[in-house]
């Protein structure tokens, strides 16, 4: 078990160095464009190296990567540039931002979804045909046409929920949680769907293998057998698509938070990536990568306690 997620571990350090590498040659690639981004389209040649010069965009791009490498290290991703303010400055306030919106949809739609899969899998066809109809229909509806609607629906006719904008929980606990609902929906609505049909078809096998039969025979109750058995079995499975769908939640809150005009690290990255402002997005990588390995650890551990199987490699 330790080796397995000693091997993971290691596999998340390559992920978190591989990514923010990546980005930032595609990034850092075009200093020109970063300068006339700044200083504007009038700027003359004169400025922009001295934009550069300053900056060191003049420099060859491998040596702007280990210098910035060398910095990230001991958590310094450098100066913002066009603003000039330190990157963690510019993005702390953001992460709790991001932070609640993810961890939010990451809750909803595995409680949700597999509340919805068990109820699917013990109940009759017309439950199960339910739960199919609208799984395809979550995965096939895009996170930003669903935002719009629920704005439409609980913001504007219904005037329930704020449409836009966030509250700090220290403010207000209250309008906090209003002001994740919809955004929360709206990135959770397809991990509801895709978690409750898994959950729906293991809960279907393991209701249905022998094991099963043996505890009935024995004299097993339907609900210890369905929640105290399958469920565990149908759970492994389950959390191990998890990652997955979770990734897919992360990249579309930078869609969910632009819409819902939350000040977060998903909004960050669309301003700074039309500013070329290449600092922040690389400090914005790196969080998110971040987020990404706690998550696949928190997944595996669980994964271990469900599975005797891995818990035995």
């Amino acid at each position: 078990m330790l080796k397995n997620l000693g091997l993971r571990l290691l596999g998340s350090l390559v992920l978190l160095i591989v990514v923010p590498t990546i980005t930032f040659f595609l990034q850092g690639a075009g200093s020109n464009n970063i300068a006339r981004s700044v200083l504007g389209l009038t700027a003359t040649k004169s400025q922009i190296d001295a934009f550069n010069h300053t900056l060191g965009l003049d420099q060859p791009l491998w040596q702007r990567y280990f210098s910035w490498l060398g910095g990230a290290v001991h958590g310094d991703f450098g100066l913002s540039y066009t603003t000039q303010q330190p990157v963690q400055d510019i993005l702390a306030p953001r992460l709790a931002v991001s932070l609640s919106l993810i961890v939010g949809a990451l809750l909803v739609f595995t409680i949700v979804g597999m509340l919805l899969g068990v109820i699917s899998a013990t109940g009759n066809k017309i439950v199960g045909r339910v739960v199919d109809a609208v799984s395809t229909v979550g995965i096939a509806v895009p996170n930003f046409w669903l935002a719009v609607i629920l704005i439409a629906v609980f913001a504007v006719n219904l005037n329930l929920l704020p449409a836009t904008g966030y509250v700090d929980p220290s403010d207000d606990p209250g309008l906090w949680l209003a002001s994740l609902v919809l955004p929360v929906i709206a990135l959770a609505f397809a991990g509801i769907t895709a978690v409750a049909k898994q959950t729906r078809d293991q809960m279907l096998l393991s209701i249905a293998s022998p094991y099963a039969r043996s505890l009935r025979a024995n004299g097993a109750s339907e609900f210890s057998l369905v929640y105290k058995h399958a469920l565990r079995n149908a759970a492994a499975p389950v959390v191990t698509v998890l990652g997955v769908i979770f990734v897919g939640a992360l990249s579309g809150s930078v869609i969910v938070e632009n819409i819902f005009v939350l000040p977060g690290l998903g909004s960050q990255a669309l301003q700074s990536t039309l500013q070329h402002d290449v600092p922040v997005i690389q400090g914005i990588s790196v969080y998110f990568i971040i987020i990404v390995v706690i998550v696949n650890v928190l997944i595996d551990i669980a994964n271990t306690i469900l599975n005797p199987k891995v818990r035995a490699a």
